[in-house]
């Protein structure tokens, strides 16, 4: 079956070769790569073609710019594998993009949090390397075949020369502070399950075409949810950088009860759940059967760093 798609050759894009699409560009799956080309339809005139093109080229300068592999962080950006003049070669995620998987899955807290440092981790990186992400949403960010966090999906970002004060960066009203208060919307998504979007320009008149982060009335509310309180920050403008969000994130702490327990039980009971959580109803029964087991052997670890405890 074919697509709408077109090459920039003009050969029809059969569809399941598509992995998806925005408003400039479509993904295609080639060989095991992600390849990033110029959106073309079968209606597309010739200068919308050539304008998709030059975001297209604009957006390679970004993932230049952010291929640093001595600085560990970088990791957290989809790895880029090539360029050419009308296409980018990215290396492929198996798991797709987190607002598809939460539709399917819910994650645990513990996952979560694992997430959130990544995210904020990976933002620190950009804003280190000069850039403006500005399109921060659960769309961009893509889960690898161990479920670690890339972002992807630079075609409005802003790159500004090495020197620059971030603090004081600004395109068009887009600022670090927009990009932290986009990341608290992704995180709001992924601890409720339920989708926020951000409209930047809600309040804008005609003439205004800046982006202004809007008022709190129009955001969710966040009380009594979990990490709330981070997630405000990130709307109120608490947090001035990435790096100090990351910071709240690496201070928070998940409730348990032994520290001998903790490491290897919670972990294979998280793990159990996050697969459970995307098996159908018939895999459920042998799932149980190894929660089970997991829970006898936490009983009994919990014992024994009690009884150590009391012969202390």
């Amino acid at each position: 079956m074919s697509s709408p798609f077109l090459t920039i050759r003009g050969d029809q894009i059969p569809q399941e070769q598509v992995l998806g699409s925005g408003g400039t560009a479509v993904v295609l799956l080639e060989n095991e790569v992600a390849v990033k080309v110029p959106l073309k339809y079968f209606w597309s005139s010739d200068s919308d073609v050539r304008a998709n093109t030059k975001s297209l080229r604009r957006e390679q300068d970004v993932y230049r710019r952010l291929q640093c592999p001595d600085d560990e962080r970088s990791g957290g950006v989809v790895r880029c594998i090539g360029f050419s003049s009308e296409a980018t070669q990215l290396a492929y995620m198996t798991n797709g993009d987190l607002r598809t998987y939460l539709a399917k899955c819910r994650p645990s807290q513990q996952l979560q949090l694992t997430w959130f440092r990544e995210m904020a981790s990976t933002l620190s990186f950009i804003h280190d390397r000069r850039v403006l992400v500005a399109d921060i949403a659960c769309r961009n960010f893509l889960l690898d075949s161990d479920l670690s966090l890339k972002i992807c999906d630079f075609s409005e970002a802003s790159l500004f020369p090495l020197d620059s004060d971030m603090d004081a960066a600004d395109d068009n009203g887009f600022t670090t502070r927009v990009d932290i208060g986009l990341l608290g919307a992704v995180m709001y998504e992924v601890v409720t399950g339920n989708k926020c979007e951000v409209d930047l320009f809600k309040d804008n008149s005609h003439t205004d075409g800046r982006a202004h982060w809007p008022e709190r009335e129009s955001l969710p509310s966040t009380q009594d949810i979990w990490l709330g309180e981070i997630i405000e920050g990130c709307w109120d403008g608490r947090f001035r950088s990435a790096r100090s969000l990351l910071r709240a994130l690496s201070s928070v702490a998940l409730p348990f009860s032994s520290a001998v327990a903790q490491p290897r039980i919670t972990q294979l009971l998280v793990n159990i759940r996050n697969v459970m959580n995307c098996w159908p109803f018939a895999a459920i029964i042998g799932g149980l059967g190894l929660a089970a087991f997991a829970l006898v052997v936490r009983k009994k670890a919990l014992l024994m760093s009690r009884d150590c405890r009391l012969l202390l």
